[in-house]
């Protein structure tokens, strides 16, 4: 389990006068919703345009599994867009676009709303409908957002992979899911140059052969660089769409028709399908969007820094804030390009109020010195927001100082890929705010830390983070193993009904809880989540390998590294740095970059217990440096002085 250091005595930050008085949600909310749950989701629910109403806000009758919204219809498409033209606020800018190279689009909400439509009519002239699915895999580029919009406005079921996965990786997810359609782009841009997408959809293809399912590849041209086309299957999409007529007419679909499946590492080397429906993630992501950043869509301009590629992107850039009619920001490119300031300068350029990034980022920042932002007019803004991993209480308070000029408040926002909306955070309005805090969870929700047996702990002990009721924008299942879904979350504390979240937790002596990390297999970079098995099953793809064990070490700027424990086939030669790098190569070529170890240690053993059990917790204890825990259940207790020594040696390296 990651810790996080606790001041003794938190450091508090009261809401700001100005935003308590005007603020969007009060602390009368939390009694409202314990007294009356229902009536207080169905309060929430009505924040959306429902073709027809629903009969019962939750039906938990075959719990674990819910229906939120139950017989009530509705389309998350003109939710987002077509019901702000109609109301007269199609002039409105949604998107302030920026690529990396400093081209610029805005993009008003009319104009999206003829945008969704033309992908719409496009994909059906595709054959596309409801019930197929979609994968899209594209940069951050409006047409990103169209694409997933056009799929909800006809009812396909999309899946948006992360750029920046390999081809092996987006082969699995197209396999698994069975996609239809392929939504792609020549490229994106990265760090000032072309970055190509489409030849890894080539090959994550080829690498299905006859047993892909996918009928069309759309091709968006961002970069102008040259792909490969193969005229049987794909096509440009400045010719499908770019033709189609901008009139279309959205269908209602029932509250828990499938919106999305999204894959997030598990504890095995195969991604879980995440499934999301409608009504109720909808609802979920507008409600925490409004309460937890204040919003007043009419003046606020929002930026959310997250990839589309992940749920943050899903929640707080696509549905949640178009939901609700405010002004974004988009922006394509990294921080530092084409210089160290490009963030800064954006949110000065468009007078960016609300901010919503990672700790991984802040600390990145931190590195560079405040000398960077100091540079720009940062007085737009009036709310910063955290997402991805617990941030780190120094982290927090240059934020909340630099960034922030002591004046904003930081909302510290816990909640997953599972989740779909956030769960754990301060009100703004309402909360003294305690740096590196999680606090309570929203009205409505409800989660504890509680220990094996599932009793919640008191104030100063720590245990594991449960969910203790369902919630709106809950997963459903995981796709196409129902089973699976109810053993990773539901089985450990059954008999109480509790969703184990898979992180550990902290009540500090105020009751405020403190999230402390994975107590599972799975590690937390940069705030995604990696499989330690995944990784491990690609270093062992690897002709060199026999065997390899991978743990998440602390990393002060992404919050966990990768770091890898090799065994080399017998008789095979260390060829040391070499090596290493060619093996953080062939993860990265089988995963993605994000997946790369900071480090790999060739071992002649690993630790392991007479039932062959690998003992994670002391290859974590040497990767972190610290004095290695109990080794008396190891077959061998040696082995541990052979890592810690040949650890040493490949840090030096």
């Amino acid at each position: 389990m990651t810790d996080l250091t606790i001041p003794s005595t938190p450091t508090r930050f009261e809401p700001p006068a100005d935003l308590a008085a005007s603020a969007n949600v009060t602390a009368e909310a939390y009694a409202r919703a314990e007294s009356d749950a229902d009536g207080f989701w169905a309060e929430q629910a009505e924040r959306l345009t429902w073709a027809e109403p629903f009969t019962q806000v939750l039906d938990w009758s075959d719990a674990p599994r819910a229906r939120w919204f139950v017989d009530g219809k509705l389309n998350a498409a003109y939710n987002c867009v077509d019901r702000h033209v109609e109301a007269g606020r199609g002039d409105k800018v949604a998107f302030h676009f920026v690529g990396e190279p400093g081209d610029t689009r805005d993009i008003t909400y009319a104009e999206l709303k003829d945008d969704v439509s033309r992908a719409a009519n496009a994909l059906t002239s595709l054959g596309v409908g409801s019930g197929d699915l979609v994968a899209i895999y594209l940069p951050m580029i409006p047409e990103a957002i169209v694409a997933m919009l056009a799929c909800a406005r006809i009812g396909a079921t999309h899946t948006v992979v992360f750029g920046g996965f390999s081809a092996e990786a987006l082969a699995s997810r197209i396999e698994d899911c069975r996609a239809k359609l392929v939504i792609t782009s020549d490229g994106g841009y990265r760090r000032g140059a072309p970055s190509p997408l489409k030849p890894a959809v080539d090959a994550a293809l080829s690498r299905l052969g006859g047993q892909s399912p996918v009928d069309h590849v759309l091709v968006v041209r961002r970069t102008g660089e040259y792909v490969p086309f193969d005229d049987a299957t794909d096509l440009w999409w400045h010719d499908v769409v770019g033709s189609a007529s901008p009139e279309h007419t959205p269908e209602a679909f029932d509250a828990e028709h499938p919106l999305y499946v999204m894959y997030s590492s598990g504890t095995t080397g195969k991604p879980k399908g995440i499934l999301h429906t409608t009504g109720g993630y909808l609802t979920g992501a507008a409600y925490t969007h409004h309460a937890v950043f204040d919003l007043k869509p009419d003046t606020d301009v929002y930026w959310c820094t997250a990839d589309i590629g992940w749920v943050t992107g899903h929640s707080y850039i696509v549905y949640g804030p178009l939901a609700n009619g405010v002004t974004q920001v988009l922006y394509e490119g990294t921080p530092d390009s084409p210089h160290r300031g490009r963030w800064w300068e954006i949110i000065e350029r468009y007078g960016v109020t609300l901010f919503y990034t990672a700790p991984t980022a802040i600390r990145t920042f931190m590195k560079w010195g405040r000398e960077i932002p100091d540079t720009y007019d940062l007085s737009s803004l009036r709310l910063l927001g955290s997402v991805g991993e617990p941030i780190n209480p120094e982290a927090y308070l240059w934020y909340r100082s630099v960034i922030g000029g002591d004046r904003c408040p930081v909302v510290d926002t816990w909640w997953q890929t599972e989740t779909g909306q956030m769960m754990i955070s301060p009100l703004p309005g309402v909360t003294a705010g305690k740096p590196g805090s999680a606090m309570r969870p929203l009205p409505g929700i409800g989660a504890d830390v509680v220990d094996e047996e599932g009793r919640s702990v008191p104030n100063g002990s720590r245990g594991y983070l449960v969910l203790t009721k369902p919630w709106p924008a809950m997963l459903r299942t995981l796709w196409q193993d129902d089973e699976r879904f109810v053993e990773t979350y539901w089985t450990r504390f059954a008999d109480l009904g509790y969703y184990f979240a898979g992180d550990g937790a902290k009540k500090d002596e105020d009751g405020d809880i403190w999230i402390l990390g994975r107590v599972d297999d799975v590690m937390n970079v940069s705030g995604h989540r990696l499989s330690t098995s995944e990784i491990e099953s690609a270093l062992v793809s690897h002709p060199r390998v026999a065997e390899a064990a991978v743990v998440g070490a602390a990393d002060e700027t992404t919050g966990q590294a990768v770091v890898a424990y090799v065994i080399l086939r017998s008789g095979d030669g260390n060829n040391g740095e070499a090596l290493t790098q060619e093996l953080r190569s062939h993860v990265a070529k089988e995963i993605g970059a994000i997946a790369k170890p900071r480090q790999i240690t060739i071992v002649p053993e690993l630790p392991k217990t007479r039932s062959g059990k690998i003992m994670r917790r002391l290859l974590r204890d040497v990767a972190e440096g610290r004095d290695v825990g109990d080794t008396t259940t190891l077959s061998d207790p040696s082995v541990m002085a052979l890592i810690a020594n040949r650890d040493t040696e490949s840090a030096g390296a």
